[in-house]
C-alpha cells in the first residue's frame, strides 16, 4: 500500500521499488531534503545566474580540490561542454562558432573499450560539440604507445570514462593515460558521472572531471564541471553558444550546493550499514534454493557500496535471470532490478535507493516468483533474443 502523501498515485505512475542503481531512466536518486528544501525555496525568486554559478563553483571547489567548477544541465552535457572548452578556450568568436570547428584543434582520444552507452553513446556527447573522435586501440586492449600515436596537432583532449559500462580489462590505467597525454600537451577530462571520489580524480592529474549531482550525491538533475579554473571558464562560456541548450535552472544549480553539503555531513558509515542489512536479508531468503546462488560483490570501480548478486540455473530454478527481472518489473509492486547482463543468467540488486522497510518487500517477491517457478507447470524460460527484440521494439511505442 501506498503512503497517503505519495505523488505517484496522483500522477497515475507506477510505485516501482528500485533496486537497480542510481539509473536515469527510474529517476536517477533520492534527493536529500536538504536539496529538497532549497530548492523550493529558491523556485519563488529571481537571483542572478553568474552569482549562483560562482558560489556553486567555491562549494565545487572546496569538495573537490579543484581551482573551479560549474554546474550544467547533466554530466551529459558536461562531456559536451568540456570538449567544447578544451576546443575554443574563452575565444567567444569561437564559442558562437561551434558546432563548427574550422581552425581549431577538434579531435578527442577515447579508448575504444571506454566508447559505451549510458542510455546514449557517449562519443556522441563528445561529437555534439563539433568534435572528432578518435578511438584508440581496441575494445579489449590498449597501451600507451597507441594513445600517444593518435594524439596529433589537431588534437584538443583526452577523454577516460570511469563506469561499470566500460570493458574492465585491457584498459590503460588512469595514472598512465594522463602521463601520457600530459606528455604531448593535452588535457584530460574524466567522466566519473557515478562516482564517489570527489578528489582523487583532479589529485591524480586529471584537468576536468565531470561528476552527476542527482546520482549519489542526491541532488537535482545536474552534472557538475570540476578542474582548472581556464578550462571551468570556457566551459561555463559555452552557455553563450552550443551550451544555451543545456543550462540548467536556478534550481538545479542550488540544489546541488545543497546537495553537496550534505555530502560533506553525510553518515556514510550508517548508509553502510542500511544497506548491508538488506543485503544480508536478501542474502537469507535466497539461502538454499536449489539452482540459486548469491553473493554480496563490491561495486566493480571502486565505490564504497556493496550489491548481491545472484546467479540462476534455469534447468534447476526453472526460470531464468531475464524471466525473473522481468516478472519482479511487472508484479505488484514493480521492482525493477540491475539486469543489463541477465544474458548471462545473474542479475543484481542494489539497495542504495531503498526507502525504509522495502528490502522486505523486494525479499517477500523474489521468494514469491521463485516459488511459482517451482511449482508452475512448465518452466518459466522464455528466449532471451525475443525479449531483446521486444524492448528494443518497445523504445518506439511512446507515447502510447
Amino acid at each position: 500500500m501506498l503512503p497517503n502523501d505519495d505523488i505517484r498515485a496522483r500522477l497515475g505512475l507506477r510505485p516501482v521499488i528500485n533496486v537497480s542503481g542510481t539509473m536515469t531512466s527510474l529517476g536517477a536518486s533520492i534527493v536529500v531534503p536538504q536539496a529538497i528544501e532549497t530548492v523550493a525555496s529558491v523556485l519563488g525568486q529571481w537571483t542572478e545566474m553568474s552569482d549562483l554559478q560562482r558560489m556553486a563553483s567555491r562549494t565545487i571547489a572546496r569538495l573537490t580540490g579543484s581551482e573551479a567548477g560549474c554546474v550544467t544541465a547533466s554530466c551529459s552535457a558536461g562531456i559536451t561542454l568540456a570538449v567544447a572548452a578544451a576546443m575554443t578556450g574563452s575565444d567567444l568568436a569561437a564559442i558562437e562558432r561551434l558546432p563548427d570547428t574550422g581552425g581549431l584543434r577538434n579531435e578527442v582520444v577515447v579508448q575504444a573499450g571506454h566508447l559505451v552507452s549510458y542510455g546514449a553513446p557517449i562519443d556522441q556527447a563528445i561529437r555534439l560539440s563539433g568534435a572528432k573522435v578518435v578511438p584508440v586501440g581496441q575494445a579489449t586492449s590498449a597501451y600507451a604507445y597507441q594513445l600517444a600515436g593518435a594524439i596529433t596537432e589537431n588534437t584538443a583532449a583526452a577523454v577516460y570514462v570511469v563506469s561499470h559500462h566500460v570493458v574492465e580489462y585491457g584498459q590503460i590505467p588512469l595514472a598512465n593515460f594522463i602521463a601520457t597525454a600530459h606528455a604531448k600537451g593535452v588535457p584530460v577530462i574524466v567522466d566519473a558521472a557515478s562516482e564517489y571520489d570527489l578528489t582523487g580524480f583532479l589529485a591524480a592529474g586529471a584537468d576536468v572531471v565531470l561528476y552527476s549531482g542527482h546520482k549519489f550525491l542526491g541532488g537535482p538533475t545536474s552534472g557538475i564541471i570540476a578542474g582548472s579554473k581556464a578550462l571551468v571558464r570556457a566551459a561555463y562560456l559555452q552557455n553563450l553558444g552550443i551550451g544555451r541548450g543545456m543550462k540548467v535552472g536556478k534550481e538545479g544549480i542550488a540544489g546541488v550546493i545543497a546537495a553537496l553539503e550534505a555530502w560533506e555531513n553525510r553518515d556514510h558509515a550508517g548508509i553502510r550499514a542500511r544497506e548491508r542489512k538488506a543485503l544480508d536479508l536478501w542474502a537469507k531468503t535466497l539461502q538454499g534454493r536449489p539452482g540459486i546462488a548469491a553473493r554480496i560483490t563490491p561495486d566493480p570501480t571502486g565505490n564504497p557500496l556493496d550489491r548481491l548478486r545472484i546467479d540462476i540455473d534455469p534447468n534447476i530454478a526453472r526460470i531464468t535471470a531475464w524471466d525473473l527481472a522481468d516478472r519482479l518489473a511487472a508484479g505488484d509492486p514493480p521492482i525493477i532490478v540491475r539486469d543489463h547482463e541477465a544474458e548471462h543468467n545473474y542479475l543484481f540488486l542494489d539497495p542504495c535507493n531503498l526507502h525504509p522497510d522495502e528490502e522486505a518487500v523486494v525479499a517477500r517477491r523474489i521468494a514469491e516468483e521463485l516459488d511459482h517457478a517451482a511449482a508452475a507447470p512448465e518452466p518459466l524460460v522464455s528466449s532471451f533474443a525475443e525479449r531483446a527484440m521486444r524492448l528494443e521494439a518497445g523504445l518506439l511505442n511512446w507515447p502510447d
